[in-house]
């Protein structure tokens, strides 16, 4: 499980500029945080909503504070801030929470690979086998009830698919790995009314032999874990 700091609770005004946020704090001042999400957000940004906010003591920061949570409208939560995820999913591989990922006793972030020059999140290592792991943060529901990948149309994404694709071609096991950091989502499926190339690209991975695996988290303002698989409706 990954634990939070401790958070101070606040209320949401206004996000822009992509990486800064408005909230407005228990004694009713006004505060700037920053933002670590680079995505649309769609959904995730009720008007007066709670949110969680931690704070960095490292003096070079202008904005000392991070937007972490949100409480949606149905009293769910979400996790906005994107640089968590493969923290999150690291300590779910390395106390093996991902039943498809047991076997590998090695695991090494960052490996440039691929011939579009990209870096994978993970390479999982065993004596017999290397596993590719590309990790994606998924907070958008769609009115379906489904989640969602992408929130906007992602060139960066698309290019994952292809690279984990060739990893397949030359013997090795590439998995995409959907980390559903939003608690009220039970399945997921492209949007392919934002991305449709995604869509297309994620299905034609799926058949050349690119494995992809959806999990829940259970999100508080202690801390997040994932937790069980989910169906992915293609």
């Amino acid at each position: 499980m990954f634990s939070f700091p401790p958070l101070i609770e606040a209320r949401l005004i206004k996000r822009y500029k992509r990486f800064l946020v408005d909230v407005r704090l228990q004694d009713n001042s006004i505060m700037t945080a920053h933002c670590a999400n680079t995505g649309a957000m769609t959904g995730c940004k009720p008007d007066n909503a709670r949110v969680w906010l931690s704070r960095s003591d490292n003096p070079k920061r202008k904005y000392p504070y991070s937007w972490q949570l949100v409480e949606l409208d149905n009293r769910s939560l979400a996790c906005i801030n994107t640089s968590l995820t493969n923290t999150v999913a690291r300590l779910a591989i390395e106390h093996r929470q991902i039943v498809e990922l047991l076997q590998y006793d090695k695991v090494t972030p960052e490996v440039v690979y691929g011939n579009e020059s990209s870096r994978i999140d993970f390479l999982l290592e065993s004596k017999n086998e290397q596993c590719y792991v590309e990790v994606k943060h998924v907070t958008l529901k769609l009115d379906s009830g489904y989640g969602a990948f992408p929130d906007a149309v992602s060139i960066r994404a698309q290019k994952h698919l292809r690279e984990l694709k060739q990893q397949v071609e030359q013997g090795d096991r590439a998995v995409l790995l959907f980390l559903i950091m939003r608690t009220d989502i039970n399945q997921i499926t492209p949007a392919d009314l934002i991305d449709a190339t995604y869509g297309q690209l994620l299905r034609q991975a799926i058949i050349d032999g690119v494995e992809v695996l959806a999990y829940k988290t259970d999100i508080s303002p202690q801390g997040i874990k994932v937790t069980d698989s989910i169906p992915i409706i293609l």
